[in-house]
């Protein structure tokens, strides 16, 4: 007997499950709630830099459920965010946990990007960073452990 049953939707909530595990894993953390806001948080950040057309083919590799976390309150039509710093980049990520007073949000960011390449095809994750500014990229290297 399947959760929801439907198929799709149960291997959407699976798969979502499963990326947010490995993030919370990854960081460390035991809230989920935590892990889902850093997963939002950046895959927001991706989304309202990148061109609508990569963005669009970014969002066609996530699953189900994530693609529409992903759309949530998109605008695509609105002007794209170009900044260039990476504070300015993670600013939203940042704002997200403000409470938090050890967050980190360039290594968040990073781990949510280690996630992805899991899952994303290389090509498709390649196309990514080369669409933001090269100040950016070194966003998509493996966070250092402290």
């Amino acid at each position: 007997m399947t959760m929801t049953g439907l198929r799709a939707f149960d291997e959407t909530i699976h798969a979502s499950n499963t990326w947010l595990h490995e993030l919370t894993s990854r960081m460390g953390w035991d809230d989920r709630q935590k892990g889902y806001r850093a997963l939002r948080l950046s895959l927001h950040a991706l989304r309202d830099r990148l061109p609508v057309a990569e963005a669009a083919q970014l969002a066609a590799q996530l699953p189900m459920l994530l693609r529409g976390v992903f759309y949530e309150g998109w605008r695509p039509a609105a002007k794209r965010d170009i900044s260039h710093s990476i504070d300015e980049f993670l600013s939203g990520l940042s704002k997200g946990f403000s409470e938090d007073e050890e967050f980190n949000a360039k290594a968040t960011f990073q781990e949510v990007i280690s996630v992805l390449k899991l899952h994303i095809s290389e090509g498709e994750m390649e196309h990514v960073r080369h669409a933001l500014p090269e100040s950016l990229h070194s966003l998509f290297e493996e966070p250092d452990v402290a």
